[in-house]
């Protein structure tokens, strides 16, 4: 490909896609030409608890060369984009590194800055959780600051309980917190920004090709191992196929449906992280695929 030629050695490589779209391959090849390690930028292979169903490298693929951010966070452990911030930087003070994932907002937050807002305070955000599943997001809304609330994603419930805590714990406005948002770890001028650029009808047959495979390396015994310790408030649960397959280890849900279910959830996720791209990643050099 001839982005892969025209990449410099002496400069970052950050490869961002959805789901399915080859990126830990890619990144992989380019890793190795250039002698740097590979860093996840994916914020469910973060967790230990999931491997194979967050399709993370496999052993094989990591034992070629150095891995950095995978499987090291405990699956009942919360992880925030100012941890995974504070795990990249020391990384990029050594051989450059390709940075590869589908997270579109450790990656923005990687190349434009982080606002340092102090955590949610546990009694505030159990009251945010509460109002948002009795269908209140609208409710909390109109309590926000007007800035924010002119800022955000209207019709998005997590994006506005994400705000109102920010608001209830702090007493100043999400909108505020970015504005004061420190200089990038790393600028996108500082780096070589790669965006796969993958279509819904090349990207979904690869998506239900993969989720097939996973059944065949493992996913279902991961499932039965997570089982019995499992449930959705956990913050690996997010894994695309989690619920499912716990579903149907535990009688709940046959394997037809459940794999039906995970595909169809992939394809939904997979638009999301495209819509986000769409969105924050303009300055990005686009890889045309299909």
């Amino acid at each position: 490909m001839e982005i892969v030629k025209s990449l410099e050695p002496s400069r970052p490589v950050l490869i961002a896609g959805p789901t399915a779209s080859g990126k830990s391959a890619l990144a992989l090849e380019i890793a190795e030409k250039r002698g740097g390690p590979v860093v996840n930028a994916d914020a469910l292979q973060v967790y230990g608890d999931w491997h194979v169903l967050t399709a993370r490298p496999s052993e094989a693929d990591e034992a070629r060369l150095p891995h950095r951010l995978y499987g090291h966070v405990a699956g009942d452990q919360s992880y925030s984009v100012g941890q995974w911030l504070r795990a990249v930087a020391p990384l990029l003070e050594g051989p450059p590194p390709v940075i590869v994932g589908g997270t579109g907002l450790y990656f923005t937050a990687l190349t434009e800055g982080l606002a340092e807002i102090p955590e949610t305070d546990p009694g505030v955000r159990a009251e945010a959780m509460a109002r948002v599943a009795a269908g209140d997001a609208q409710g909390m809304l109109a309590e926000i600051d007007a800035e924010t609330a002119a800022r955000i994603d209207r019709q998005n419930p997590m994006r506005i309980q994400r705000a109102w805590e920010v608001w209830r714990t702090t007493g100043r406005g999400l909108a505020a917190w970015q504005d004061d948002t420190p200089p990038a770890l790393l600028p996108l001028s500082a780096c070589q920004p790669v965006l796969i650029d993958a279509p819904k009808d090349w990207l979904n047959p690869r998506i239900e090709r993969r989720f097939d495979l996973m059944l065949e390396q493992g996913a279902l015994e991961e499932a039965r191992a997570n089982a019995p310790d499992w449930h959705a408030s956990l913050p690996s649960a997010k894994a695309i196929g989690a619920a499912e397959l716990v579903a149907h280890v535990r009688g709940e849900m046959d394997l037809d449906a459940a794999r039906e279910a995970s595909v169809i959830a992939t394809r939904q996720y997979a638009k999301r992280q495209r819509s986000w791209f769409r969105a924050r990643m303009k300055g990005w050099q686009l890889m045309p695929m299909g």
